[in-house]
């Protein structure tokens, strides 16, 4: 997300198996730890939301690279390493999140490190990573300026050579959302909102730009405080403003009670929102006022991918108790990126990790290409995914069902 939340409904794991024969040792220049047996122990770290309003999302992330770990070692992809996962909780809060980093880089077990699913947390993770040569993948990130810089949209400059993203970004999400809203929803007056965070007020802009680019038009602005329940004086200005759409840039914590609550105030229009409000936990807060709200998502939706079929079952046969949600395929093709180019890295040193391993294991990241949960997984340029598609999803019968898949075309 980015910053994020989503539904269990959106990843795919084509078991794509990892072979590194690193059985390197401590004299041998490799600073992994001594696994006992005469190999060494990769640690893959994971940031995320364990606890609080975000933690299925959060949850749903570490279990997906605990799965991709488990896979990697179970088929012995990499003879002489066995890979561990070691997963913090940042709370969904930057401070955390930049503390959590501090810990990862200072163990030197640590090889590279799945999250975090707020575009917030990463911007205060970035810089610690990147002066440590230390590798972060995102499954959930989509704020544009992460990998293209602040000024994205006149001039693309990558701020951090270790990060990469394998979600795809808002500067796609939002104008997606746009054109499906104004040329197939039929919808052409919009209530802009946003929860003022990195990932919200990014994602609303990107929609609002293309939606007026379109000929919508913006009946109204307005931000609202993400640690409030009661929105009725947004509900009543977006009732009196006569617009026929809602757009929510933020979470499904705060989506919930506003969908419901600008229904009850009179106004019986869709609430459309990103990748941020695609979870369970949106229905449960909106209850029957979702019926109709819109939110697109990353990718395509798991059932229509054969790649997320051993990932489903392997998922379910690991026991895990909360869903992998949105960011499940996500989290695992991130993990199996950097197991990926583990392997390279212990391929082109004779079967050990070498003393700049983490420097090495980041450059090669950046040259990955293999089959995932989610597709072709490889990175551009700036670190983005080159998988582009996306889909909407609309809420029906208590449920969230895809309406359209798709990439995005920018309009004329």
């Amino acid at each position: 997300m980015r910053q994020r939340s989503l539904i269990a409904i959106t990843a795919a794991l084509a078991a794509g198996a990892l072979t590194l024969t690193a059985c390197g040792s401590r004299d041998s220049g490799d600073k992994g730890s001594d696994s006992g047996s005469g190999g060494t122990t990769v640690t893959i770290g994971v940031d995320a939301p364990l606890t609080g309003d975000l933690s299925a999302l959060g949850l749903g992330i570490k279990n997906s690279v605990d799965l991709a770990v488990k896979q990697a070692n179970k088929k012995k992809y990499v003879d002489g390493v066995t890979f561990k996962v070691e997963a913090k909780d940042d709370q969904a809060q930057p401070s955390s999140g930049q503390a959590n980093a501090t810990a990862f880089v200072s163990d030197n077990s640590v090889y590279g490190v799945v999250g975090p699913l707020n575009s917030s947390v990463a911007q205060s993770m970035q810089k610690v990573f990147d002066d440590a040569k230390l590798v972060e993948v995102s499954p959930a990130n989509t704020n544009p300026a992460l990998t293209q810089g602040d000024n994205w949209q006149t001039s693309k400059t990558r701020p951090f050579k270790s990060y990469f993203r394998t979600a795809t970004t808002d500067a796609i999400q939002g104008p997606y959302a746009a054109q499906y809203v104004y040329n197939t929803a039929k919808l052409t007056k919009a209530f802009i909102i946003d929860d003022k965070k990195t990932y919200g007020a990014g994602l609303a802009a990107t929609f609002s730009d293309e939606f007026k680019k379109l000929g919508g038009k913006v009946v109204g602005t307005e931000h609202i405080n993400p640690d409030s329940k009661d929105y009725s004086a947004v509900a009543t200005k977006v009732k009196n403003s006569g617009a026929t759409v809602v757009y929510y840039g933020g979470e499904y914590p705060q989506a919930g009670p506003l969908s419901k609550q600008i229904k009850s105030a009179g106004a019986k229009i869709p609430l459309v929102g990103g990748d941020g409000i695609y979870a369970d936990d949106f229905l449960k807060l909106a209850g029957t006022a979702a019926t109709g709200d819109m939110a697109t998502s990353v990718g395509a939706p798991v059932e229509t991918l054969d790649s997320a079929k051993e990932f489903v079952a392997n998922y379910k046969a690991g026991g895990y108790t909360e869903a992998y949600g949105a960011y499940g395929g996500y989290s695992y093709d991130s993990a199996w990126s950097i197991i990926e180019a583990v392997k390279k890295v212990v391929d082109d040193n004779g079967g050990k990790l070498p003393s700049d391993a983490r420097a090495k294991i980041t450059a090669a990241v950046q040259n990955v290409s293999f089959d995932g949960v989610t597709g072709k997984v490889s990175f551009d340029e700036y670190g983005d995914a080159t998988n582009k598609q996306l889909t909407v999803y609309k809420v029906d019968g208590g449920a969230w069902k895809a309406a359209t898949s798709g990439t995005y075309t920018p309009s004329s």
